[in-house]
């Protein structure tokens, strides 16, 4: 089967190729640069490496978010667009659930987040069972005192804490959890591509038309809306 897989919902810019069952090409840079305009020539330039035409393809991958309200939606309306045109399924996968891959030997909880800004993160937490990916507490938008308190309520465990986003916040969660939380290497913060193939054979197909953004919070403008609406 060939698949492939992208993600833009952060800074990082995430593509793959699966190409007869196996990962032949992945692209993944972590630069401050507006994806619209790096996301197809990744495309063409992955396909052309790995020989493919887009005809070729059986099904595309897309993280859905949260992360970027921008970067999120470049991502799933290129995806939905291609398989759209190529007529082939869709599988939306969580961008928090792809980057707790890069902690898949970690014998404790896996903790991804995504900065929100405003003292507040798009968080998750999981741990492998059995070499399956399970959620301990499911991805929110969270504010840090809140989720500070939650990961205290668990069993004392090792938290292995993936983000691109960890210097952010590295002092406090060093202040909050003290001794049992371990920060990922800098070249394990980022998603790497070929999670999204992983995680993307655990999910479901959708309908194309189905396949939304999960931004996890309303933009600021559905939030001024609703306040207007309310006052």
């Amino acid at each position: 089967m060939n698949i492939l897989a992208l993600d833009t919902s952060n800074e990082t810019l995430a593509v793959a190729i699966q190409k007869d069952g196996k990962l032949a090409a992945e692209k993944m840079t972590n630069i401050k640069k507006d994806h619209s305009s790096r996301l197809m020539p990744a495309v063409v330039g992955l396909m052309e490496d790995a020989a493919l035409e887009p005809e070729h393809l059986d099904k595309i991958i897309v993280g859905r978010g949260p992360g970027s309200y921008t970067g999120v939606r470049i991502g799933v309306t290129t995806a939905k667009a291609m398989a759209w045109a190529l007529d082939i399924p869709i599988v939306p996968v969580s961008s928090l659930r792809a980057l707790a891959y890069n902690g898949r030997y970690f014998d404790g909880y896996i903790w991804t987040f995504f900065n929100a800004r405003r003292n507040a993160m798009f968080t998750a937490l999981f741990q492998f069972e059995n070499g399956k990916l399970v959620d301990v507490i499911g991805e929110q938008y969270a504010v840090l005192d809140d989720w500070f308190a939650a990961l205290k309520d668990l069993p004392e465990k090792a938290i292995l804490c993936i983000s691109p986003h960890i210097d952010l916040f590295k002092e406090t969660i060093e202040l909050e959890l003290k001794n049992r939380t371990l920060f990922a290497s800098d070249a394990n913060r980022f998603l790497r591509p070929g999670n999204l193939l992983m995680e993307g054979a655990e999910q479901q197909e959708v309908p194309v038309h189905f396949v939304k953004p999960h931004y996890l919070r309303m933009t600021e403008a559905e939030a001024n809306l609703l306040k207007g609406k309310e006052q």
